[in-house]
């Protein structure tokens, strides 16, 4: 049965490749999760600043402005939320307004990022992306598929051993191979990790998985970002059966549906 957990992405952003200033207002983004939890959402990723190539930059000050009540009221209301930043002073302080997961693009890899982990409770996990990418901020490296599952590998080891030393457990890591602009700037490496992916699963453990409307699905198919949805489902739907343990998407309902759907195909006499 393919049972991974389901992230509902709320970009609290002015500049969101996908939906930027839909869900700046914290009413609005409070009203957009309520609807993603409605809709099948395990748990509700949050993140106050872009990382796709163009964005702009927010300060540490703005991304907590801009979370702190969106996050105080679906805590409230019992909902498990997730803190996408690469910022340890923002994740300190989501982590004090009840936040249960840390998502940094940037692997924790700066310094006050790992310790804000280590300084996190220890119901607190962390979604730890690789990235070729030489910023916080998805960079179009010029990179193929070659020798992309070693740096992969590598980055899980080195990763938990930067965790382990400042005391924490791998069992609160979950790995994000990283996809679309973060491993390069065409489709091939985004293909191969989908391709490989249960070599992840045996090296990182089930992997987190965010595909949803990204760049290589529209090198593909040739659809802007308004139109990958069918795209995206396939990809998230190919991600599952490979052993994916979690996946971050826009149309949760979607996602959910397919996979009740797959799951009662594979269990029919």
């Amino acid at each position: 049965m393919l049972a991974p957990r389901l992230f509902g992405i709320v970009n609290v952003t002015a500049d969101s490749f996908s939906d930027g200033g839909r869900w700046l207002d914290p009413q609005a983004a409070i009203a957009h999760a309520e609807e993603l939890l409605a809709a099948g959402a395990h748990v509700l990723d949050l993140g106050a600043e872009s990382t796709h190539p163009d964005a702009e930059d927010v300060a540490a000050d703005e991304e907590i402005r801009r979370l702190a009540p969106v996050v105080e009221a679906l805590v409230a209301r019992g909902a498990e939320v997730s803190i996408d930043t690469t910022k340890g002073e923002v994740m300190r302080a989501m982590v004090a307004r009840g936040a249960r997961w840390l998502n940094d693009v940037n692997g924790f890899r700066e310094a006050d990022a790992l310790q804000a982990a280590a300084g996190a409770p220890a119901a607190v996990r962390f979604v730890v992306m690789y990235s070729r990418s030489s910023s916080p901020r998805a960079g179009r490296p010029a990179a193929g598929a070659d020798g992309l599952l070693d740096e992969l590998a590598a980055f899980v080891t080195e990763r938990r051993a930067a965790f382990a030393k400042v005391g924490v457990a791998a069992e609160r890591l979950v790995f994000d191979p990283g996809m679309g602009f973060f491993l390069g700037r065409e489709a091939a490496p985004s293909l191969t990790v989908l391709r490989h992916l249960e070599r992840l699963v045996a090296i990182a453990g089930p992997p987190f998985v965010s595909v949803s409307r990204k760049s290589f699905l529209g090198e593909v198919t040739g659809s802007p970002v308004a139109r990958r949805g069918a795209a995206t489902l396939c990809a998230e739907l190919w991600a599952a059966r490979h052993g994916a343990g979690c996946l971050r998407t826009h149309d949760v309902r979607a996602l959910r549906d397919a996979l009740l759907v797959e799951n009662a195909i594979a269990g029919a006499p």
